[in-house]
């Protein structure tokens, strides 16, 4: 299983860019039967930036528009499979958060996910994942 980090999720939502581009064709060279993947925790934090701007605006014209983008989210993420922060994630999660891992919340969930589901991470942020033993990421946006 390949999980894809928040920031390629975010890339591979607008495959105009030239690193979207070259990510989907990466993803596309996978051998039939990889599964690509995203943990609830990018869901979660796809659409807390959406449900933000839709609080911040004003003006019911850009609400509209943040609000269609919410609404996207649920078709894009349609196309992967979703993998949920489960029991076994919580527990090893925990041990993480005992071993003093210092990343922020949101990326040991993720990190915590990929270990007990023996996926590929797919991320940048290198700087923050490497503190993690037993993680395997890479990035594929270089």
């Amino acid at each position: 299983m390949i999980l894809l980090d928040t920031d390629h999720v975010t890339l591979l939502k607008y495959p105009e860019s030239e690193r979207g581009a070259r990510l989907e064709r990466k993803l596309r060279a996978l051998p039939r039967g990889e599964v690509v993947a995203i943990s609830i925790v990018s869901v979660e934090e796809q659409m807390r930036g959406w449900l933000a701007a839709i609080a911040k605006e004003r003006g019911s014209r850009r609400q509209a528009v943040a609000y269609a983008e919410l609404a996207g989210l649920f078709d894009y993420f349609r196309a992967f499979t979703i993998v949920v922060f489960d029991e076994l994630a919580a527990e090893r999660f925990d041990e993480l958060r005992a071993a003093k891992i210092r990343i922020g919340t949101m990326d040991l969930r993720i990190a915590a996910i990929a270990l007990v589901q023996d996926a590929l991470l797919l991320t940048t942020n290198r700087r923050d994942f490497e503190k993690v033993p037993g993680l395997r990421f890479e990035n594929w946006l270089d």
